[in-house]
């Protein structure tokens, strides 16, 4: 099966790396040649993640229609490793009858789309779906055991996903509810944020405990409204997706919320870590469909606030702690 990946980030490129290994048609895009060459003289991406290796026969390109092309041959498969910011672009670049899967987690900023609204807008009538779950490319780079799920608008592209990186190191589930896994895999990020924060304020485990559980409630409370099935939520995209970044201390939204803990400037944050931090960007689009939709999330609400300077950490725990007593379910 030809797989080609567009774009060479850290996850792509660990996607990449994964299914290389027992796939000798898998293609690695980016956009910059430089970093093409750069890569292809080191056999590895220098850049985001130097200490793993390229299988031998992992292909590299930086021309866009060599890419599509390789994936239209042999029931091929695009998988879009982009930002969500660059995915509406990214499918309005393919042809229609490709299928494509994306691995980018949030809401696009500005229209408050998540990827499959995106899809359903470029290309109605195409196979589309998303692979997300509990995941840091650092490990699934070093084949670490890792689950993902594949959810898409056909069953035919769940099981091309499953053929292209199901191996012993990565093993991939299947779901028709693609909508909840990508509730989840965005809002676990603003969660994160959130439980950065107490962590960072030495708040204890049990605050995070709390945190983490009633920030599941409220993922569950949105993907609901939005169309998702509830079970979907504690699956490997929504429980195992919020567990590994609210507590890994490789995530990147977990990072802000722990430096936000300490008082310093968001600015400053995004531009020492270096990275695209999902949560920052997606909190207010969550907080802005949840009031939309009536959706009670207020620890989204605390998050958007600590982030916009208008509260401080320790007044978003205070907030939270005063809300008026009521039953779980």
């Amino acid at each position: 099966m030809n797989l080609t990946v567009l774009g060479a980030g850290a996850w792509g490129t660990a996607l990449a790396i994964s299914a290389a290994r027992h796939n000798p048609g898998v293609c690695l895009w980016a956009r910059d040649a430089e970093q093409v060459a750069a890569m292809a003289a080191a056999r590895s991406n220098t850049r985001y993640l130097p200490d793993a290796a390229f299988p031998p026969d992992l292909q590299l390109t930086s021309d866009l229609g060599a890419a599509v092309a390789h994936a239209q041959t042999a029931g091929g498969l695009i998988v879009i490793g982009t930002p969500m910011a660059a995915l509406d672009g990214m499918l309005r670049s393919l042809p229609a009858d490709v299928p494509v899967l994306w691995l980018c987690k949030g809401f696009e900023k500005g229209t408050g789309r998540l990827g499959h609204e995106v899809a359903q807008a470029i290309r109605p009538e195409g196979r589309y779906g998303i692979l997300s779950g509990p995941s840091f490319a650092e490990e699934v780079a070093h084949a670490a055991p890792t689950a993902l799920v594949a959810a898409a608008n056909h069953p035919a592209l769940c099981e091309q996903a499953v053929a292209a990186f199901h191996s012993d190191s990565l093993r991939v589930y299947t779901s028709t509810d693609p909508i909840g896994v990508e509730v989840g895999g965005a809002v676990k990020n603003v969660l994160a944020i959130a439980t950065g924060i107490v962590d960072g304020m030495n708040l204890g485990l049990n605050a995070r405990a709390a945190l983490v559980t009633r920030g599941l409630a409220e993922m569950t409370r949105l993907g609901v409204a939005l169309g998702a099935r509830a079970d979907t939520f504690m699956g490997l995209s929504g429980l195992g997706d919020l567990v590994l970044t609210a507590t890994g201390n490789l995530s990147r939204n977990r990072q802000v919320g722990l430096q936000l803990a300490t008082g310093k400037p968001l600015a400053q944050i995004l531009a020492d870590l270096g990275h695209v931090a999902e949560g920052v960007y997606s909190a207010p689009t969550v907080w802005q469909r949840a009031q939309q939709l009536g959706v009670s999330m207020p620890i989204t609400e605390a998050v958007v606030g600590v982030l916009e300077g208008r509260i401080t950490p320790a007044n978003a725990v205070m907030t939270l702690m005063r809300r008026e007593a009521k039953a779980e379910g």
